[in-house]
């Protein structure tokens, strides 16, 4: 033993010989005396003058049990937990803010599934703040855990055609419609492959997708025409980026060959900011769902799509929130972003004096009659 572990070895022996004896003069000292004690252990050990008290008060430290848990006891114990792990997966992994938001939809549906909950849990479930939500889930998320291939060909035929969208929209109402595409081609992108083609409008989040297979001319018209098809509002502008897919006669004539016309505008080259609102949903609603992996069959279209009508889409759309960017201030090197309380497209649509009560009772009626737990279960099948 070298002489400083020798030192330190007898300062501690000393330090546990006289707590004891300083923590009992302690109890019975007024507010005068145990400040002068305080500042006495402060100065000879070296300690500050917080962990002091709480040695004195033997709260930490020499003579308190290593395996007690100090401080105030947990107020959500492991059904709330459990409760909020399960909702969690479900609902594809929302972060804190957008998982308290979602509880009062999905807890009766929770119920249906694992049995009703008491009611000391159930209140405590409702009144979980964000912040507690994500730690008590932390441990949990840290026991589960490629990057892809951009397939964006620019399409320069028409980029003098097209003009570049300079504004924002009017984004008080539902109608105008991003879209891009991704590729299922694995690590490469060479032959012929699935696509995914995406639509999210920008006002409600509300979001359709279709899979086609080598993302030409005709098959990405006919998704956009299904897509257009089931939509609750009308089309009123198409945004997308450079890609061939989307920059062609065909697509063109498709928007603009009718007796009310379609904005089609596009993004500029290498600013993917620009079309912010669908590629943020690239990994939500395509690669968390679909992966990486290489999709070369042509007949995976058709359950891809089943899947992405059925039980996808009714899933983000009816059931999974999200929170809009209100503003953005720069503060010297830091920007400080607002953003409104999570909605789900579903709750924005409603809100929304654009679209008519009929539509309003047919969303209504279609929430009504699903069951995110029975989605979900469907999905893993």
């Amino acid at each position: 033993m070298t002489p400083a572990t020798k030192l330190i070895s007898m300062r501690q022996k000393v330090r546990e010989e006289m707590l004891p004896r300083l923590r009992q003069r302690y109890a019975g000292r007024g507010r005068e005396g145990r400040s002068r004690m305080i500042q006495e252990l402060c100065e000879q050990f070296g300690y500050s003058r917080k962990h002091a008290i709480k040695l004195l008060g033997a709260k930490a430290g020499w003579g308190g049990d290593p395996t007690v848990r100090k401080g105030r006891p947990p107020l959500y114990g492991a059904q709330v937990e459990l409760v909020l792990w399960r909702i969690w997966k479900a609902a594809e992994q929302p972060c804190g803010k957008r998982l308290v938001e979602l509880l009062d939809l999905w807890l009766p549906h929770y119920e249906r599934e694992h049995g009703r909950l008491g009611k000391e849990t159930r209140r405590k479930v409702l009144s979980i703040s964000a912040a507690q939500a994500d730690r008590l889930l932390a441990v949990r998320k840290s026991r589960c855990r490629v990057r892809g291939r951009c397939g964006t060909k620019p399409g320069s035929l028409l980029k003098t055609h097209t003009p570049i969208r300079t504004d924002n929209w009017d984004i008080t109402r539902p109608g105008w419609i991003e879209a891009d595409s991704v590729a299922h081609c694995g690590t490469s992108l060479e032959g012929d492959f699935i696509w995914s083609v995406t639509y999210t409008d920008i006002f409600s989040g509300w979001t359709s997708l279709r899979a086609v297979f080598n993302k030409g001319a005709a098959g990405i018209v006919a998704a956009t025409r299904q897509v257009e098809a089931a939509l609750p509002f009308e089309l009123a502008g198409f945004d997308c980026d450079n890609g061939s897919e989307f920059l062609n006669w065909h697509l063109v004539s498709y928007f603009q060959n009718r007796p009310k016309r379609v904005g089609f505008t596009r993004s500029r080259p290498y600013h993917k900011n620009d079309n912010g609102h669908v590629e943020q949903k690239n990994w939500t609603h395509v690669r968390q769902l679909l992966g990486y992996e290489r999709l070369e069959d042509p007949e995976l279209c058709t359950p891809i799509n089943t899947i992405y009508r059925e039980l996808w889409e009714p899933l983000h759309n009816y059931f999974c929130p999200s929170a809009k960017l209100i503003s953005k201030d720069r503060h010297g090197a830091k920007i400080k972003r607002r953003h409104d309380a999570p909605q789900t497209p579903y709750d924005r649509l409603l809100a929304s004096d654009a679209i008519d009560p009929a539509t309003k009772a047919r969303l209504r009626a279609t929430r009504a009659a699903l069951n995110p737990f029975e989605l979900q279960r469907r999905l893993e099948l």
